[in-house]
């Protein structure tokens, strides 16, 4: 699967990243005007107009009856053509009648904020923060790290960025007047600009960051970079704070030698050591500490193909796995690099992207290039030919992104070059009577699926926010989407 299929017009070629809008989502589709912002208006004179009498009436009635017929099927015409489009509830796969566009129902968004960019991210991360666990209140702010993606130009950028004031978007029935997070103001963006030699085909941080948040980049230039982004991050809080002199990585892994990537991955058990493979089927085993990074100069063998993702085991520090456009998924000792330790023929199609359950170390989730994602129970990969506990067709193009819920173990959050992200839950069990039931529109909802997210083009990846819960992060080739829904 190729990776990068953005189009990039002339004014992304000339590379003004830093012009960035941040709004609300309430308007991302251009031309998509307000349904509802018209109200009733009152008749400031109806108290002014005196009764007419009954035989008034009557006379008038007798002696015009048929003008006022004519004039009431008028008004009445006219009354039907003043009223709202009809608003229906939208399928993927169903064709849009001319004139109809999507528009998002803000009643099951808690949040929804778009920004948009002038250069696309390939990929980007969250930055854990000190503002606290588990927060629930509004206005949110979060901390993201991302790259931008235009193939060719050296000055690309690796921007640390703070996204604050993200406030309440509900639109509900009820009167949010005195509702204190739903205020209508606008997001605040700040940020901060590294120089990067390359497209950012892939970037990740090191999940310990309670000292440094030291962040990884795969460059389309065959080379991973290390970055430390903690005065980056300090400066967005603190006003003042000196930024380092040199924006250079203060580390570079040329093992890779003119292969590029997309494959990475942090050990969530050993901090500073850094999984990446390549283009050519190898995966390279690093070790980060502040003085440098020092690699392993034996791969680890056995893809036939591009390495397309990389996970840790959450559990056991020697073990990761690995998915390859070669259809196979393969778990790894550390130890023994010639061959791994299993190895599964899981689709017929490329295996795009691969997550670990840190809740359920024994699931793990592949999303395909044919649409199909899976859930493998690694307990059965002791045997011949397993087969997946579950395996879901919803996606009608490659599987793009794919993680589990940090702290809900059966959920799921999905996304394709379908232009969908969906989140799901793995753990409600169909009914009998109701399997394979079909809407009026002739789709089949799977009773798994929870929520179907759309308005963005060609999402590349996604993230859920671990401090914020049920907040998802996207990015796409036309902007940046951070949402909260009720229905996770």
């Amino acid at each position: 699967m190729s990776k990068r299929q953005a189009d990039h017009d002339e004014d992304m070629m000339q590379h003004d990243a830093k012009a960035a809008d941040f709004g609300n989502g309430r308007n991302r589709t251009p031309g998509n005007d307000n349904l509802n912002d018209m109200g009733e208006f009152e008749d400031a004179w109806e108290d002014d107009f005196e009764q007419e009498s009954g035989d008034e009436q009557d006379q008038a009635m007798e002696e015009d009856g048929m003008e006022l017929d004519e004039k009431e099927e008028l008004e009445q015409e006219e009354e039907e053509e003043q009223q709202e489009p009809e608003l229906r509830t939208y399928l993927p796969g169903q064709p849009l009648e001319e004139g109809e566009q999507l528009e998002a129902d803000q009643s099951v968004y808690v949040m929804l904020h778009n920004l948009d960019v002038r250069a696309p991210f390939l990929s980007f991360d969250v930055l854990q923060d000190t503002l606290g666990e588990e927060r629930k209140n509004f206005p949110a702010t979060a901390y993201v790290a991302a790259g931008t993606s235009v193939p060719g130009a050296r000055d690309n950028e690796v921007l640390v960025m703070k996204m604050s004031q993200l406030h309440k978007t509900q639109q509900e029935d009820s009167d949010d007047e005195d509702d204190a997070d739903a205020l209508d103001e606008d997001p605040v963006l700040e940020y901060r600009s590294i120089p990067h030699n390359g497209c950012v085909n892939r970037l990740r941080v090191m999940p310990q960051q309670q000292d440094k948040h030291i962040a990884s980049t795969w460059s389309e230039t065959g080379k991973v970079h290390i970055f430390d982004l903690t005065p980056y991050m300090k400066s967005l809080d603190v006003p003042g704070t000196a930024l380092p002199k040199s924006n250079k990585p203060f580390a570079t892994i040329n093992n890779h030698g003119r292969y590029e990537g997309y494959a990475m991955d942090w050990s969530p058990l050993d901090p500073g050591r850094l999984l990446t493979g390549d283009n050519a089927g190898l995966i390279y085993n690093t070790i980060v500490r502040p003085t440098g990074a020092s690699t392993d100069n034996t791969p680890f063998r056995g893809h036939k193909s591009s390495v397309e993702d990389l996970q840790w085991s959450p559990t056991e520090r020697n073990v990761f796995a690995s998915c390859s456009a070669d259809q196979t998924v393969k778990i790894w000792d550390t130890r023994s690099k010639n061959r791994s330790a299993v190895s599964i023929h899981a689709s017929t199609s490329d295996i795009n992207v691969i997550t670990w359950n840190h809740k359920a170390s024994y699931l793990l989730a592949s999303g395909h290039d044919d649409g199909v994602f899976s859930v493998w129970d690694l307990r059965q990969f002791k045997g011949n030919n397993p087969t997946p506990v579950a395996s879901f067709k919803w996606h009608n193009a490659p599987i793009t992104s794919i993680e589990w819920h940090p702290t809900e173990e059966s959920a799921l959050a999905v996304s394709g070059a379908d232009d969908q992200l969906t989140l799901w839950d793995l753990s409600v069990e169909p009914d009998a009577e109701e399997e394979g039931r079909l809407t009026s529109e002739g789709v089949e909802v799977p009773p798994q699926l929870l929520f179907v997210h759309q308005g963005q083009s060609e999402i590349k990846e996604l993230h859920w926010h671990k401090q914020i819960p049920g907040c998802v992060l996207s990015t796409s080739n036309t902007g940046f989407n951070i949402f909260k829904t009720i229905s996770i």
